[in-house]
Protein backbone atom coordinates (compact mmCIF):
# COMPACT_ATOMS: atom_id res chain seq x y z
CA UNK A 1 0.00 0.00 0.00
CA UNK A 2 1.29 3.43 -0.94
CA UNK A 3 1.53 5.74 2.06
CA UNK A 4 3.44 8.69 0.58
CA UNK A 5 2.52 9.30 -3.07
CA UNK A 6 5.01 12.12 -3.54
CA UNK A 7 7.86 9.85 -2.49
CA UNK A 8 6.89 6.29 -3.38
CA UNK A 9 5.56 6.89 -6.91
CA UNK A 10 8.15 9.29 -8.30
CA UNK A 11 11.39 8.18 -9.95
CA UNK A 12 13.61 11.10 -8.99
CA UNK A 13 13.53 14.06 -6.61
CA UNK A 14 11.75 17.25 -7.66
CA UNK A 15 10.66 20.42 -5.89
CA UNK A 16 7.08 20.71 -4.59
CA UNK A 17 4.36 21.87 -6.94
CA UNK A 18 1.78 22.56 -4.21
CA UNK A 19 2.66 23.16 -0.61
CA UNK A 20 6.08 22.39 0.81
CA UNK A 21 6.46 18.63 0.34
CA UNK A 22 9.00 17.79 -2.38
CA UNK A 23 8.87 14.71 -4.56
CA UNK A 24 11.17 11.82 -3.70
CA UNK A 25 12.76 8.98 -5.57
CA UNK A 26 10.96 5.98 -4.08
CA UNK A 27 9.62 4.57 -7.35
CA UNK A 28 12.51 2.11 -7.58
CA UNK A 29 11.66 0.60 -4.18
CA UNK A 30 7.97 0.44 -5.08
CA UNK A 31 8.72 -1.29 -8.38
CA UNK A 32 11.13 -3.71 -6.71
CA UNK A 33 8.38 -4.68 -4.25
CA UNK A 34 5.89 -5.27 -7.08
CA UNK A 35 8.31 -7.30 -9.18
CA UNK A 36 9.92 -9.35 -6.40
CA UNK A 37 6.98 -9.90 -4.06
CA UNK A 38 3.63 -9.30 -5.76
CA UNK A 39 4.14 -10.61 -9.28
CA UNK A 40 5.50 -14.02 -8.20
CA UNK A 41 2.21 -14.59 -6.35
CA UNK A 42 0.06 -14.13 -9.48
CA UNK A 43 2.13 -14.78 -12.58
CA UNK A 44 1.25 -18.44 -12.99
CA UNK A 45 -2.45 -17.61 -13.03
CA UNK A 46 -2.16 -14.24 -14.75
CA UNK A 47 0.49 -14.44 -17.46
CA UNK A 48 -0.36 -11.07 -19.05
CA UNK A 49 0.13 -8.35 -16.46
CA UNK A 50 -1.15 -4.81 -16.96
CA UNK A 51 0.02 -2.04 -14.66
CA UNK A 52 -1.95 1.14 -14.38
CA UNK A 53 -2.84 4.10 -12.28
CA UNK A 54 -4.24 7.57 -12.05
CA UNK A 55 -2.31 10.80 -11.51
CA UNK A 56 1.09 10.09 -9.89
CA UNK A 57 0.27 6.38 -10.02
CA UNK A 58 -0.15 6.81 -13.79
CA UNK A 59 3.29 8.40 -13.98
CA UNK A 60 4.67 5.52 -11.94
CA UNK A 61 3.10 2.97 -14.31
CA UNK A 62 4.62 4.74 -17.30
CA UNK A 63 8.04 4.92 -15.66
CA UNK A 64 7.83 1.23 -14.67
CA UNK A 65 7.27 0.33 -18.33
CA UNK A 66 10.73 1.74 -19.09
CA UNK A 67 12.33 -0.31 -16.31
CA UNK A 68 11.09 -3.85 -16.85
CA UNK A 69 9.45 -6.10 -19.41
CA UNK A 70 7.14 -7.55 -16.72
CA UNK A 71 4.15 -5.44 -17.79
CA UNK A 72 2.57 -6.22 -21.13
CA UNK A 73 0.35 -3.16 -21.02
CA UNK A 74 0.23 0.16 -19.22
CA UNK A 75 -2.73 2.34 -18.26
CA UNK A 76 -1.84 5.95 -17.47
CA UNK A 77 -5.03 7.85 -16.73
CA UNK A 78 -4.44 11.56 -16.15
CA UNK A 79 -0.78 10.78 -15.50
CA UNK A 80 1.47 13.42 -13.99
CA UNK A 81 3.54 13.78 -17.15
CA UNK A 82 4.12 17.41 -16.18
CA UNK A 83 6.67 15.95 -13.73
CA UNK A 84 10.04 17.69 -14.15
CA UNK A 85 12.28 16.03 -16.76
CA UNK A 86 9.70 13.34 -17.61
CA UNK A 87 9.48 14.16 -21.32
CA UNK A 88 13.27 14.26 -21.60
CA UNK A 89 13.41 10.84 -19.94
CA UNK A 90 10.74 9.42 -22.25
CA UNK A 91 12.55 10.87 -25.27
CA UNK A 92 15.85 9.24 -24.32
CA UNK A 93 14.39 5.83 -23.40
CA UNK A 94 11.97 3.25 -24.78
CA UNK A 95 9.27 1.39 -22.87
CA UNK A 96 9.07 -2.39 -22.82
CA UNK A 97 5.25 -2.52 -22.74
CA UNK A 98 3.47 -3.62 -25.91
CA UNK A 99 0.53 -1.25 -25.47
CA UNK A 100 0.05 1.97 -23.55
CA UNK A 101 -3.19 3.81 -22.88
CA UNK A 102 -3.06 7.52 -22.08
CA UNK A 103 -5.92 9.78 -21.09
CA UNK A 104 -6.36 13.32 -19.84
CA UNK A 105 -9.23 15.59 -18.90
CA UNK A 106 -9.77 18.39 -21.39
CA UNK A 107 -9.56 21.00 -18.62
CA UNK A 108 -6.43 19.69 -16.88
CA UNK A 109 -4.04 21.94 -18.77
CA UNK A 110 -6.19 24.98 -17.99
CA UNK A 111 -4.74 25.64 -14.56
CA UNK A 112 -2.97 28.64 -13.07
CA UNK A 113 -0.12 26.46 -11.81
CA UNK A 114 2.61 26.90 -14.48
CA UNK A 115 4.16 23.47 -13.86
CA UNK A 116 0.90 21.55 -14.06
CA UNK A 117 -0.32 23.63 -17.02
CA UNK A 118 2.32 21.78 -19.08
CA UNK A 119 0.40 18.50 -18.78
CA UNK A 120 -1.44 18.93 -22.09
CA UNK A 121 1.67 19.61 -24.15
CA UNK A 122 3.55 16.87 -22.31
CA UNK A 123 0.91 14.20 -22.93
CA UNK A 124 0.65 15.13 -26.60
CA UNK A 125 4.43 14.83 -26.94
CA UNK A 126 4.46 11.55 -25.02
CA UNK A 127 1.74 10.12 -27.26
CA UNK A 128 3.82 11.05 -30.34
CA UNK A 129 6.91 9.42 -28.84
CA UNK A 130 5.03 6.24 -27.95
CA UNK A 131 3.47 6.05 -31.40
CA UNK A 132 6.99 6.07 -32.87
CA UNK A 133 8.50 3.73 -30.25
CA UNK A 134 5.84 1.04 -29.80
CA UNK A 135 3.01 1.96 -32.16
CA UNK A 136 0.23 0.52 -30.03
CA UNK A 137 -0.86 3.55 -28.02
CA UNK A 138 -3.85 5.83 -27.73
CA UNK A 139 -4.55 9.18 -26.13
CA UNK A 140 -8.14 9.76 -25.11
CA UNK A 141 -9.45 13.11 -23.99
CA UNK A 142 -12.17 13.14 -21.36
CA UNK A 143 -14.50 15.96 -20.34
CA UNK A 144 -13.56 17.72 -17.13
CA UNK A 145 -10.62 18.42 -14.91
CA UNK A 146 -8.25 16.09 -13.08
CA UNK A 147 -10.79 15.10 -10.44
CA UNK A 148 -13.67 14.06 -12.73
CA UNK A 149 -14.49 10.34 -13.17
CA UNK A 150 -11.07 8.97 -12.18
CA UNK A 151 -12.45 5.44 -11.70
CA UNK A 152 -14.24 5.43 -15.07
CA UNK A 153 -11.21 6.82 -16.87
CA UNK A 154 -8.93 4.21 -15.36
CA UNK A 155 -11.36 1.35 -16.07
CA UNK A 156 -11.66 2.53 -19.69
CA UNK A 157 -7.89 2.29 -19.98
CA UNK A 158 -7.75 -1.26 -18.63
CA UNK A 159 -10.52 -2.31 -21.04
CA UNK A 160 -8.59 -0.80 -23.98
CA UNK A 161 -5.32 -2.53 -23.04
CA UNK A 162 -7.04 -5.89 -22.41
CA UNK A 163 -8.55 -5.76 -25.91
CA UNK A 164 -5.16 -5.21 -27.53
Amino acid sequence: MIKDWNKELTPWPAPPVFGKIPFGNGATDTLNFIVSQLLPLVQEEIPHVILGGYSLAGLFALWASYQTEKFEGIVAASPSVWFPKWIEYATDNKPFAKSIYLSLGDKEEKTKNPVMAQVGNAIRKLNELLAEQIGNTILEWNPGNHFVDSEKRTAKGFAWVMNK
